[in-house]
């Protein structure tokens, strides 16, 4: 078991970045309000047609059940390419995500007036007191959730796992959906962490850098 910790010891060093994300984050929050000079509100018409729905908190907070439970597995099951890719592709995302924000500072204005007093509908207040509406281009509920998903699809240690690949497909697509019904995130919010994911999947997953180097 020793031997086997001290194999994949290497692999917690990348869980360091949550030291850089969670304050660079944090300080986005607080400078980068409703109140910021310049502050491009991005939602569209289109956003206001899709109907709020407090249900999707579900899937919108299993997001960091999610995400966590897919670093784990990665970290124990993942081959080193696998890890590596899947890491960066986290790390890489969340930077470009943060610094998008402090370039084009952005936020939304479609939270509801009303929100049910029922169980679901407390947590949305919570979340909507703990989380602003500022610094949501692109959103990074969207590109995890994107990140996690293909990362477990193409794990060999998931070949053949066709009921998991599938259930992370499902609830991928559920916390996607989640955040424009909660009004968290309009859908451009969405397209862009798409967008993002696309271009660092091809950067990551795609070049053969082995093949450059020897050309």
């Amino acid at each position: 078991m020793k031997d086997f910790f001290k194999r994949k010891g290497w692999r917690i060093c990348f869980a360091a970045y949550i030291f850089i994300y969670l304050p660079w984050f944090s300080t986005l929050e607080k400078v980068i309000n409703s109140d910021y000079p310049g502050l491009h509100i991005i939602n569209i018409p289109f956003d206001n047609m899709i109907p709020f729905c407090e249900y999707f908190i579900i899937p919108y907070v299993l997001w960091f059940l999610y995400v966590v439970a897919a670093c784990i597995y990665m970290y124990f099951k993942a081959d080193n390419k696998e890890f590596i890719q899947f890491a960066l592709s986290l790390i890489i995302g969340m930077s470009l995500s943060l610094t998008i924000c402090m370039i084009y500072p952005n936020g939304l204005t479609l939270r509801p007036d009303y929100i049910p007093d029922n169980f679901c509908g407390k947590i949305i207040n919570a979340l909507y007191t703990i989380d602003t509406s500022t610094n949501v281009f692109p959103s990074i509920h969207v590109y995890n959730s994107l990140a996690v998903n293909f990362a477990l699809l193409r794990c060999k240690a998931l070949k053949g796992h066709i009921i998991t690949k599938t259930l992370s497909s499902i609830l991928c697509i559920l916390i996607c959906l989640a955040t424009v019904f909660l009004k968290q995130h309009s859908v451009v919010d969405v397209i862009g962490a798409i967008i993002l994911y696309i271009v660092l999947y091809i950067f990551i997953y795609v070049i053969d850098y082995s093949r450059l180097k020897k050309a």
